[in-house]
């Protein structure tokens, strides 16, 4: 291939990885040229870029997946390349093959190994033919669901359903014994062809005490094919990475080797070029071993998690993109020339809810702040002010740490996910801190089921959050009161609770979280230097600051306080805002958790169920939530249709709970 050279970049995507590709982009003194949608028009990677051109509505169907318009927008820019970043278009050889049309340089790998590598089932047999150990299950083209619980009964539980395109959890569903099998293939398939156009799923059997280690592989067009060593992606929840790393914990160097040459050989296979990553899970339960992993697939993009790979080893990994689309040879052909130096963590900072079932939390960003210091990167696509939307992925930033020990990294995570500051969507700071600082994983004894064997202690269920909440109160009542006039003061212009033979007390009623609750205000005797003090009910008095360091960040209808990476938005009422859906109801109204699409209702009016059935799927940022009956009862009302865009708090459905009667 003779070496080309590129002036400009269109980068095909949004977010973070816009923001990433572009800051490598100019370092190497090429012309960048951003997309957006409607939502995105103020968007980060758009004011970062050289210039922009929009691509259609904020849904990612009509923009950031449409081929079509991304190409004229290269065409208008006179781009040189298209950067697909990963997500969106990076995985589809259709868009590969339309860039070569164009003559446009596509960075990433050619059509034919996308497509080779595309769908998991065909995968898995083109690897096992180059000696590559697989997982063992049903990779064929059957998709019958008594025909599939067949195949699983005889794989034997539990086992894994798996889509058989796409990745990054979706599609994915560990089923423990037959009786779920078929709702869970179901709820598989339906998110499969919601994300990837592609509703076939395989079946595998589920390792227990799984690791999920990967190999980055690079390949050019000159023959050269080596891997930049293991990252150990096993902190997961739903099949969803959380916390990243390199290298592996506890890695012997000749499984390490051995995992290598598995990984190039994958790659070999199918004339691989370019960045990609070869994925396997290995069976934990008695350490990492050469004959103890299988393959699982492979991304054949750049990976979320490439920077801890870029730290461990000195090299960009996006410039090595650059230069391979451009025709050039690695920049480092050997093996050998390639070493790991100290060790780095990445946590994703999304804007989720821990506490309330990781739902994701969509708003305007009131206050961001994110770490800086020594052996810290921060990859960001969001600044303070911006909106996380519910038509993409909430992912805010992604902090990651070096050190030249795994100990250093951690401790610089941890420290610095303590310095992170987010208000407005609730975030997974403080979860994240938690894992960061859990003896277990600092240990090295995890596997992907680590965080949900001990998620109450991890997300803080059932912490106490008065201290926050008293200081809340004062500064709401700080807010209320005007500052003095000019003029002599006047005794009638006191609102401190004065009274004549009485400690000078006062009621204040607030929301918290959105709950009805009456402050007692206890105020300071003048001329004593006290301060005002809070507290509810009957309980002592308390001073608004008893716990540790809070930043208060002011909402229009009242405050949040942040404290510890958690925070608790405490409101002053509105005697005019009345929830009508509430009155008389008692505990039968189905809302929705979050804005997104209703995909499908499994009850009419008429129909009893029991506490916890599932009565309707929401989906939203490529996530499909179950919403469950909150008691026994029957549906009295059905409020909203599938394929329905809903927003949070919308009523769907209401319930003649059996409680009510």
């Amino acid at each position: 291939m003779t070496p080309r050279r590129l002036t400009s970049v269109l980068i095909a995507n949004r977010g973070e990885i816009a923001c990433r590709v572009i800051r490598t982009a100019r370092r190497l003194g090429l012309r960048t040229i951003a997309v957006h949608s409607e939502a995105d028009r103020e968007a980060l990677h758009v004011a970062l870029a050289d210039e922009a051109y929009p691509i259609g509505p904020a849904p990612a169907a009509e923009s950031y997946l449409r081929a079509d318009r991304i190409l004229a927008a290269a065409a208008r820019a006179g781009a040189d390349c298209i950067h697909p970043g990963y997500g969106f278009l990076s995985e589809r050889p259709d868009f590969a093959e339309a860039c070569a049309q164009a003559g446009i340089a596509f960075v990433g790998p050619p059509a034919s190994a996308i497509r080779a590598m595309g769908l998991k089932d065909a995968a898995k047999a083109l690897v096992a033919q180059a000696g590559v150990p697989v997982v063992p299950g049903y990779h064929g083209a059957r998709q019958e669901p008594d025909f599939l619980a067949a195949e699983a009964a005889a794989i034997g539980y539990p086992v894994l359903i798996k889509a058989v395109a796409g990745g990054g959890g979706k599609g994915m569903r560990r089923v423990d014994g037959p009786e779920d099998f078929a709702a869970a293939l179901a709820s598989a398939q339906r998110e499969a062809s919601g994300a990837f156009g592609d509703p076939r799923v395989l079946v595998e059997k589920y390792v227990l005490a799984p690791r999920h280690v990967e190999i980055q592989v690079f390949c050019d067009a000159h023959g050269n094919a080596v891997h930049l060593f293991e990252r150990d992606c096993s902190l997961q929840r739903r099949h969803q990475k959380v916390i990243e790393e390199a290298p592996a914990p506890g890695m012997p160097p000749e499984v390490r080797a051995a995992m290598g040459r598995a990984a190039v050989e994958a790659a070999r296979a199918v004339g691989y070029v370019g960045a990609g990553t070869i994925e396997f899970i290995a069976d934990g339960r008695e350490g990492l071993r050469a004959d103890g992993f299988w393959f699982m697939e492979m991304n054949t993009r750049l990976q979320v998690e490439h920077p801890v790979t870029e730290a461990i080893t000195g090299h960009d990994l996006v410039e090595w993109q650059f230069r391979v689309a451009a025709g050039e040879p690695l920049p480092v052909a050997r093996q050998d020339d390639l070493a790991i130096r100290g060790h780095a963590v990445e946590a994703r900072l999304y804007a989720e809810d821990p506490a309330g079932g990781f739902l994701p939390s969509t708003g305007r960003l009131l206050a961001l702040e994110l770490p800086a210091g020594e052996g810290i990167r921060i990859d960001t696509g969001v600044r303070a002010g911006d909106s996380v939307t519910p038509y993409y992925d909430p992912m805010i930033a992604k902090v990651i740490a070096h050190g030249a020990s795994r100990d250093e990294a951690l401790d610089r995570l941890a420290g610095a996910l303590g310095r992170t500051l987010v208000a407005g969507p609730r975030s997974n700071v403080a979860f994240l801190k938690a894992l960061a600082e859990a003896p277990e994983f600092r240990a090295g004894r995890f596997d992907t089921g680590f965080i949900d064997r001990d998620l109450a202690a991890l997300t803080g269920a059932g912490a106490s959050h008065d201290a926050e909440v008293r200081r809340g109160v004062a500064a709401l009542v700080a807010r209320a009161r005007p500052a003095p006039g000019p003029g002599p003061a006047s005794p009638w212009d006191a609102d401190d609770g004065f009274q004549l033979g009485q400690a000078r007390r006062q009621a204040w009623p607030v929301l918290v979280e959105g709950e009805a609750r009456e402050a007692v205000l206890h105020w300071p005797e003048p001329g004593t230097g006290g301060s005002l003090r809070v507290a509810f009910g009957d309980e002592a008095a308390a001073a608004a600051s008893a716990a540790g360091p809070m930043r208060v960040v002011e909402t229009p209808r009242g405050v949040l306080v942040v404290s510890g990476g958690r925070q608790v938005a405490v409101e002053a009422p509105d005697p005019f805002d009345v929830d009508l859906d509430h009155i008389d109801d008692r505990g039968g109204t189905i809302k929705a958790p979050m804005h997104g699409r209703l995909v499908e209702v499994l009850v009419a009016p008429g129909d009893r169920v029991v506490r916890g059935q599932r009565l309707a799927i929401v989906e939203a940022m490529k996530m499909e939530h179950a919403l469950t009956a909150p008691a026994d009862g029957e549906v009295a009302e059905v409020s909203a249709q599938a394929g329905q865009q809903v927003a949070e708090g919308a009523r769907l459905i209401t319930l003649k709970t059996e409680d009510a009667a």
